[in-house]
C-alpha cells in the first residue's frame, strides 16, 4: 500500500460544522454500541494489587517544549491526574473488555479538566503527528494509541484465563504504571522499532518507523519463539529534528493509508 505525503483537504475541514456533526453522530453511536454489543467492560477497582508484576513503565510529564505552549503541557498534567484516578486499580478479568473513555468519561471543565492540545483532521490509529521531540523516551515511537472522545477509543479484550490490573501514579517528573497478573508467566513479549528515519519533503519534515513484537521465553534464556510486525507509521513532525534525510516530493511506499 502507498500514500503521497500531499493530502486532500476532508469536506469537514472546508465546512467545520460538518466536522463537529460527524464528531457527535459518532459519539452517539458508540454510546449505542457500550449498551448492545453485548461486551462486558470493566468496572471493578481495587487497592490491593496482584501478586505478579508483569511490566513497570514511566512517562516523562513536560518534555522538551519546542514551538509548543508551556502552559498546555502543564494543563496536560493536571489532565493526566483526574483521568488516572478512573483507571488506577482497575481489573480486567477473563472475558472483560477494557475502554479507556467508558471508564475515563467525557472530559469537560465541570470535571476539572484544562485546555489541552488536540489533533485532528487526520489524526487515526496511527499517529499522524509527531508533537514533540525526544526527551527520554523508551518506548518506540508510535506505540502508543490514539484516543479522542469517545469514538476513537482505546479498548482491548481479556481472551485469557488470567486477571490483569493496570495501576497509575505519579512522581516529581513522570508518570508511572504498571501491568500486573495473578498468575506468573512463563513468557514475556519485547516490543522495538525498525527502519526509524526523519525526512524532509518539500520544507516539511516527517517521521516514519516500524514497530515489531519479539514473544520471549522467560526460563529458556530468553529464547525468542516469535516476532511479529505490529504497524509502520508515518507522521508529520512539527519540530526541526537534529539529523534528517531530504527528499523530493514522491509517493512513499508502504506506509499506512
Amino acid at each position: 500500500m502507498s500514500a503521497t505525503v500531499k493530502q486532500r483537504k476532508l469536506l469537514s475541514q472546508r465546512h467545520p460544522v460538518l466536522y463537529f456533526m460527524a464528531v457527535w453522530a459518532r459519539r452517539c453511536r458508540r454510546y449505542a454500541d457500550w449498551c448492545l454489543d453485548n461486551k462486558k467492560y470493566v468496572r471493578k477497582h481495587t487497592t490491593e494489587k496482584l501478586p505478579f508484576r508483569i511490566k513497570k513503565h514511566q512517562s516523562v510529564l513536560l518534555k522538551k517544549l519546542g514551538d509548543s505552549d508551556k502552559q498546555l503541557q502543564i494543563n496536560k498534567v493536571t489532565n493526566l491526574k483526574i483521568a488516572a484516578k478512573k483507571i488506577d486499580g482497575i481489573l480486567i478479568r477473563p472475558g472483560e473488555t477494557f475502554s479507556f473513555c467508558k471508564l475515563v468519561g467525557l472530559p469537560t471543565k465541570r470535571k476539572g479538566y484544562l485546555l489541552g492540545m488536540e489533533l485532528s483532521f487526520g489524526e487515526r490509529y496511527h499517529h499522524s503527528f509527531d508533537p514533540f521531540p525526544d526527551d527520554g523516551r523508551v518506548l518506540p515511537f508510535g506505540s502508543g494509541a490514539t484516543v479522542f472522545y469517545n469514538y476513537r477509543d482505546y479498548q482491548f479484550t481479556n481472551n485469557t484465563s488470567h486477571t490483569f490490573q493496570v495501576n497509575l501514579w505519579f512522581s516529581d517528573k513522570c508518570l508511572e504504571g504498571e501491568l500486573r497478573i495473578d498468575t506468573e508467566l512463563d513468557y514475556a513479549y519485547h516490543v522495538m522499532e525498525k527502519d526509524h528515519q526523519f525526512l524532509k519533503i518539500e520544507g516539511q519534515f516527517y517521521r516514519k518507523n516500524e514497530i515489531w513484537r519479539e514473544k520471549i521465553l522467560k526460563f529458556k534464556s530468553g529464547q525468542v519463539v516469535e516476532t511479529e510486525l505490529i504497524t509502520k507509521n508515518f507522521a508529520r513532525v512539527t519540530y526541526t529534528p537534529d539529523n534528517y534525510i531530504a527528499q523530493k516530493l514522491q509517493t512513499i511506499e508502504n506506509i499506512p493509508s
